[in-house]
């Protein structure tokens, strides 16, 4: 973290902790933005705060998603990252959560986190209190499980497609072309008859 950096936040980092020091857990710069880890209860309040007040200026969402931390008993972060055109600068906002507890929509201060709060109930199962119509928008609406969660299957026993012919959408067992392969992963030209310069394998591992 260069000093330069740290100076640049300085003012926007002080202020927020002036007004929501209780809420912010915590605070750290990196890539050129500052990452606030905030109380997830606050998190309606932390978000309207960035956006409307005159020093922060954070008035356009860029993305939200989740990530999946299995092994925690809050498994999941909430990811938020806004964009402030007057200062030329990008936040990043992230809240905790598990598997049962909702965690507030920001629709009311954000109407494109629509789709993106969508997005992230259909891939990790994370559910958004107060979300307008909160429906899956990426899978078939008679899917099961959350294909982003680190615990998802790799693969099922039916798959979906549109059939032409029928004109409908249909479900069939899963077939595979052929079983699962194990690779080493030491060679992108595993089985060629030739190696290239550098790619020879230690004879460790063979």
């Amino acid at each position: 973290m260069s000093a330069a950096m740290t100076e640049a936040w300085a003012d926007i980092r002080d202020h927020i902790q002036a007004h929501h020091g209780d809420d912010v857990r915590d605070v750290s710069e990196g890539f050129g933005e500052l990452t606030l880890t905030v109380r997830r209860a606050a998190i309606l309040k932390i978000i309207g705060f960035l956006r409307d007040d005159p020093i922060c200026k954070f008035n356009q969402l860029i993305d939200l998603c989740g990530v999946d931390y299995p092994a925690r008993a809050r498994r999941f972060d909430i990811v938020y990252h806004f964009l402030s055109m007057a200062h030329n600068k990008r936040i990043r906002v992230k809240c905790t959560t598990d598997e049962d507890t909702p965690v507030m929509s920001i629709v009311s201060l954000f109407p494109n986190a629509d789709w993106y709060e969508r997005e992230t109930f259909d891939m990790y199962g994370i559910v958004f209190d107060q979300h307008p119509d909160l429906r899956r928008i990426l899978t078939d609406y008679g899917f099961e499980g959350y294909p982003l969660r680190k615990d998802f299957p790799l693969t099922g026993f039916v798959e979906v497609r549109y059939d032409e012919e029928r004109k409908e959408v249909v479900y069939e067992p899963v077939v595979l072309q052929q079983e699962f392969r194990s690779f080493d992963f030491l060679s992108p030209w595993e089985g060629a008859k030739y190696i290239l310069p550098g790619d020879e394998k230690s004879e460790a591992a063979k």
